[in-house]
């Protein structure tokens, strides 16, 4: 596996420094099993540094924990792609090319150990950044990413173990929305979702994840 982005550094809280990698496109299992990895290296010893992981993915569509499968639309027994239960929270979501996918490994230690604190961190993430390109977005109290209008353009979903972070948020830059026709994203009804190029037809993916370490950087 290599990266795209090799070595760069970012300096967060407390003069933390941040590890930025983008491991380009990769299927999901293998960015999964990254992770699961990073995260084991670092239950063993804390002092290792953090990772910021930026990918794309082939189609997937993944399930938290305690997903249900009532909001897939579709029949298991002739579904063809890739699905996968994971260890994050929340419900089915649909990674594809041209969606930023990123992956935070951090030891929260050195920064809060409060999970609605870490949430609403990655939610202030995106939302700062769409203001760099004149959006503006939104929480929706109840409900976990973020909105613009009432479209939901990027989902979140965690692990957490022993204060090391897995996992992360999925923000639609220029992907292809149909696959989210095929299950009712985030278990949430009746509400739309949109992508960076809806109001950017030409945007740049690269330019985007350049902000988003940035960005990333300015929050933490």
């Amino acid at each position: 596996m290599k990266s795209k982005i090799i070595n760069q550094k970012i300096t967060v809280t407390n003069s933390r420094i941040i590890e930025v990698e983008d491991l380009g496109f990769i299927p999901y299992k293998l960015a999964w099993e990254y992770q699961q990895k990073l995260v084991k290296e670092r239950l063993e010893n804390f002092e290792l540094p953090d990772k910021l992981l930026l990918v794309e993915h082939p189609s997937v569509y993944t399930l938290g924990t305690g997903s249900t499968l009532e909001n897939l639309k579709f029949d298991l027994n002739k579904f063809s792609g890739e699905l996968y239960r994971t260890e994050r929270g929340g419900e089915v979501t649909f990674h594809c090319q041209g969606q930023i996918v990123v992956y935070p490994i951090l030891n929260l230690h050195y920064y809060q150990k409060d999970l609605h604190w870490y949430l609403r961190q990655l939610e202030e993430v995106i939302i700062q950044l769409l203001a760099k390109y004149n959006l503006k977005s939104q929480r929706i109290n109840g409900l976990t990413g973020v909105w613009i209008n009432e479209a939901k353009i990027a989902a979140i979903g965690i692990k957490v173990k022993r204060w090391i972070t897995m996992h992360g948020f999925a923000l639609n830059v220029c992907c292809d929305l149909s696959g989210f026709g095929k299950i009712i994203p985030c278990g949430i009804k009746n509400k739309l979702v949109t992508r960076l190029s809806d109001y950017y037809p030409n945007i740049c993916i690269l330019e985007v994840k350049k902000q988003l370490v940035k960005t990333f950087a300015e929050v933490f």
